[in-house]
């Protein structure tokens, strides 16, 4: 199973995916859990002590390690297209309570376009973790649409796309479907986060395909506390654990 959790920002993107990753990791799979969001949070949400993540470096900012893997420095503008990357899971990630986590980062560029040694680095792990690694790989990208521009993401057996009951969210559902056909992803579909009540539900169940629709997360206090305090949802509140253990039944059906 290769998901990558993408929305725009504030849905509750990590919350999603980090509790994914618990429940795999619960059942016994090897899970890797992979942050591609510049303001990396997927570590709190799975359990890390601030201490802990304090000490990573995302993978983008390794000058040293892109620079002797791709070949490319200051006096060399030439690169590799198809570096060495699959030593990089192993070695560079972190593991607590079961997951491994690996901070990719993203690539600070004003034009999305733009092909440099780090967006080199990235997609050739993100293809590795897609292609040749037998895990359970979830993918907490950034907010927006960047990934998909860059093509960043392309392989992926599906997106999920987390959205709040409103019709911002359903807009970038709709963009990511769109440009995800693009990149040959046949699989889009939703969960809706922070849902209050049937009203919500309903205006959801209106906008969204039926076969898109995983399933919703109820708006929970003690979601909103388990962050305040920089500790796991899934260590905090059964309820959110049971409504996405749900919606994972239906993911993999």
């Amino acid at each position: 199973m290769k998901i990558a959790v993408t929305g725009k920002g504030g849905v509750g993107k990590t919350t999603f995916a980090a509790t994914l990753a618990r429940l795999y990791a619960e059942e016994g799979k090897n899970v890797l859990a992979a942050d591609v969001d510049p303001d990396a949070n997927l570590g709190l949400a799975l359990g890390f002590s601030e201490e802990e993540l304090d000490e990573i470096v995302p993978i983008t900012k390794m000058r040293k390690l892109v620079e002797e893997r791709t070949g490319a420095n200051a006096n060399n503008q030439f690169y590799k297209l198809n570096p060495k990357v699959d030593d990089i899971p192993d070695t560079y990630s972190k593991v607590c309570n079961g997951v491994k986590l690996l901070v990719l980062g993203t690539v600070d560029t004003a034009n999305s376009g733009c092909v440099c040694p780090e967006h080199v680095m990235l997609k050739r792990i993100i293809n590795h973790l897609v292609l040749r690694s037998n895990d359970v790989v979830i993918l907490d990208m950034e907010a927006g649409l960047e990934h998909l521009g860059r093509g960043t993401t392309e392989g992926m057996d599906q997106f999920v796309v987390v959205i709040e009951p409103g019709a911002r969210s359903i807009q970038t559902y709709k963009n990511v479907k769109r440009l995800a056909s693009g990149l040959g992803v046949k699989k889009v579909r939703v969960v809706a986060n922070k849902v209050r009540n049937e009203d919500d539900e309903a205006f959801i169940k209106e906008r969204i395909p039926e076969e898109d629709l995983l399933g919703f997360i109820h708006y929970n206090p003690e979601v909103i506390d388990a962050d305040r305090q920089g500790k796991s949802p899934y260590d905090c509140s059964e309820t959110a654990v049971e409504e996405i253990k749900k919606i994972k039944e239906k993911l993999e059906a």
